[in-house]
């Protein structure tokens, strides 16, 4: 497949073409900001959505034991963890996962602990299920972000039940080593906070090599609920189908009961055919389309670096997400906001909305055609000279 091919998605009600205007009140500006690709799925999946299409009977379905055994045997070589088919419980999407995970194992008024800037939706499912927010914001290094692991232990000590983990990390981008990973395990172990690890973006590694949390702490006595998707990895994030992994069964148990009764559970069978499809033949795509991503990287960096020297980007050890610093403009978040929009043309994801820790930043997502990246960036370099020739 040639990644370089554009296509057209307007008109197709996509959100990142189509419902701009929405969120940022034009239309025409250039989108970058919805986390999914434009990219055609791998052809493997694509044509085992249309055998279904072509068997024409849509009635309630069940997932196949083969999803499980493909999905398990994926998790197994990417990324050396052995897990049991009987530990995975599906769901549609990692966000409402995460949601049930919060209303099974926490009660209203419970500390859940993020680090922020930090993607955005986990600030409303704690808010949405009346439970404290606890901040644990990222430290900011020489070297990059980390985890502040002092005030990590503060959070802790007031009362946090659950920690939100974000791994690979969105919008910053780290993939975390296994010596952050046994730090953060040490502490919930002795503060016996649950760990949610959202690794949605554990395939999308540009650097390094993605850790599961669960894997890293497998010697911590610590509860670990791990969820992941084949949704950002092959670009199926309409298909809406995602799955929890739990390490203790008496947990496992406790959730299923739940979704049972929220009447959670039911699956498409377009969503179970390309998942499994993805796994089992999308491997060759995933290499292929994570080395275009690394081009478009390095494209961004040196085209700031040469253009806009003002602007500092962050390149991203994982996800298909740039986070560029833009805090040496000297504007605040309603001046960068309105910049970008009426002089650049264009529609980042604001860095504040991940939090007021990513004030001064934008998070641009180039899983996308090389052409399309050059059009974001030429719009913002346009902008940026006649800023700086008018100052």
């Amino acid at each position: 497949m040639s990644f370089e091919n554009v296509i057209n998605r307007k008109n197709t009600n996509s959100l990142k073409w189509d419902h701009t205007a929405e969120r940022y009140g034009a239309q025409e500006l250039w989108p970058m900001w919805v986390a999914d690709m434009d990219f055609r799925a791998p052809e493997p999946v694509i044509e085992a959505m249309q055998d279904v299409l072509n068997h024409g009977v849509f009635g309630y379905h069940r997932r196949p034991e083969s999803l499980r055994e493909a999905t398990t045997a994926w998790i197994a070589k990417r990324f050396d963890w052995m897990v049991e088919n009987k530990q995975l419980v599906f769901t549609p999407g990692v966000v409402p996962a995460i949601s049930h995970v919060i209303q099974t194992f926490t009660e209203k008024g419970d500390g859940i602990i993020i680090q922020p800037p930090v993607y955005y939706p986990f600030y409303s499912l704690i808010e949405s299920n009346e439970r404290k927010l606890l901040r644990n914001p990222l430290k900011e290094t020489e070297q990059g972000f980390t985890v502040d692991l002092e005030d990590l232990e503060v959070q802790m000590q007031k009362g946090a039940k659950m920690l939100l983990l974000c791994s690979p990390h969105n919008p910053i981008g780290r993939v975390w080593s296994a010596d952050e990973l046994e730090n953060i395990a040490m502490l919930c172990e002795k503060y016996n906070v649950l760990v949610v690890s959202d690794e949605i973006h554990a395939d999308l590694v540009l650097q390094g090599k993605h850790i599961p949390f669960a894997k890293a702490a497998a010697k911590k006595d610590i509860n670990v609920v791990t969820c992941m998707a084949p949704s950002k990895t092959f670009n199926l994030a309409a298909l809406q189908l995602s799955y929890v992994i739990f390490e203790k069964e008496e947990l496992q148990k406790a959730y299923e009961a739940h979704l049972q009764q929220q009447f959670v559970g039911i699956d498409s069978p377009f969503a179970t055919a390309a998942a499994e499809a993805a796994y089992r033949e999308g491997e060759t795509w995933l290499e292929e389309m994570l080395d275009y991503v690394r081009g478009n990287v390095r494209y961004v960096k040196e085209f700031v670096d040469t253009n806009m020297n003002l602007l500092d980007v962050m390149e991203p050890e994982g996800t298909y997400l740039v986070w560029v610093d833009m805090r040496k403009l000297n504007m605040d978040a309603s001046e960068l906001e309105s910049w970008l929009r009426k002089e650049a043309q264009v529609a980042f994801s604001d860095g504040h909305i991940f939090g007021k820790e990513g004030a001064g930043f934008v998070r641009i997502n180039v899983a996308c055609p090389r052409a399309n990246v050059e059009e974001g960036l030429h719009r913002l370099q346009s902008a940026y000279d006649t800023l700086i020739s008018s100052k």
